[in-house]
């Protein structure tokens, strides 16, 4: 069947065979074709729960522009590992459905599933099965799924005064990278110098390795990622922990050195591109103050990293100290792609 086909003239059979033949060949597993589908407890510890998260992915709202098909099939995944790895939890399966326009080319519908089940192998996930149907744009609904004791897993309720504010990664990128894509219409190629902040929207990246550690350490007060912006998560951590607040510190722990090139070279405020941008999947913590170091220090022995960007208060507000001036954020955030 040539690539160029369109998957309306190719009918749901041949496209859930093409789904089982892309995935023996990358897994050397058949899928299993029944009403439901199965994944083995077994080897469960006892009392561990069930955690899961489900995300959909629609093509209007979290698709930018120049992102390619097998991109769509990575972010829609990556975006449910991220809330689910941030709680401490590995995932160990996944159930994808697919809503698909007629007029999608095959081509372009193999490149979107090679990205799903690529980013399930770097993973180690099991790409168990799912339901595919036609609608009017891309929708990709995956449910990711692992287990953990309830005690280990890191919540967001749980802060105290006098915790640590840690992230494992800068702030900025995205913002970068959603004003030239959505903004100035550009790319890589008009914007080479920005190329880290483009692919940072087009191939979003977590990684669960301080979140594991933490959690199995039990070394975390709360965890939450930074999916919906970084104002966002501070004001959702506020609603689960009331009366406490935070102190950002506004320096190079916090923010990506392209945000404050961009930021300089177009006259954009770099408080816009570090706290309202969106889509880092940047994992965001409290560690209690006496336990930081130690948790830093084993964290970079398994590669991880964590950056030490402020501290909880006793007042329900947060703050942002730049040079030595303290400001309120005022910002509730915002999300891309909306009116």
């Amino acid at each position: 069947m040539n690539n160029d086909t369109k998957i309306g003239n190719l009918g749901e059979i041949n496209l859930i065979k093409i789904i089982e033949e892309l995935v023996f060949k990358k897994t050397g597993k058949d899928l299993l074709s029944d009403d439901s589908f199965f994944f083995n407890l077994e080897e469960e510890k006892r009392g561990n729960v069930l955690v899961l998260n489900s995300d959909m992915l629609v093509s209007t709202t979290d698709v930018p522009p120049k992102m390619s098909f097998y991109q769509i099939g990575q972010k829609s995944v990556v975006m449910n590992l991220s809330d689910l790895l941030v709680k401490g939890v590995k995932p160990q399966g996944l159930i994808i459905s697919l809503g698909l326009p007629k007029e999608l080319m095959k081509g372009e519908f193999v490149a979107i599933i090679n990205g799903i089940v690529d980013s399930s192998l770097e993973f180690d996930i099991e790409y168990i099965g799912g339901d595919i149907n036609e609608t009017k744009e891309i929708i990709i609904n995956p449910t990711v799924f692992g287990s953990k004791t309830r005690s280990a897993i890191i919540y967001r309720k749980g802060i105290n005064v006098g915790d640590i504010l840690a992230i494992n990664g800068k702030f900025g990128l995205t913002g970068v990278g959603f004003d030239i894509l959505l903004n100035r219409g550009g790319g890589v190629e008009d914007f080479p110098k920005y190329k880290k902040s483009i692919t940072s929207v087009l191939e979003p990246k977590v990684s669960g390795t301080e979140a594991l550690i933490l959690s199995d350490r039990q070394l975390a007060t709360s965890s939450i990622d930074s999916s919906d912006g970084f104002s966002k998560l501070l004001i959702d951590l506020i609603k689960s922990n009331p009366n406490l607040g935070f102190e950002i510190d506004f320096n190079e722990n916090l923010i990506e050195s392209e945000a404050k090139l961009y930021s300089q070279e177009f006259n954009i405020p770099l408080e816009d591109l570090v706290f309202n941008a969106g889509e880092e999947y940047i994992h965001f913590f409290t560690i209690p103050a006496n336990e930081f170091s130690k948790a830093n220090k084993v964290i970079q022995t398994q590669g991880g990293r964590l950056f030490k960007i402020g501290k909880v208060i006793s007042e329900e507000r947060i703050f942002i100290l730049k040079e030595n001036i303290r400001n309120e954020l005022k910002t509730n955030g915002y999300e891309h792609f909306s009116n």
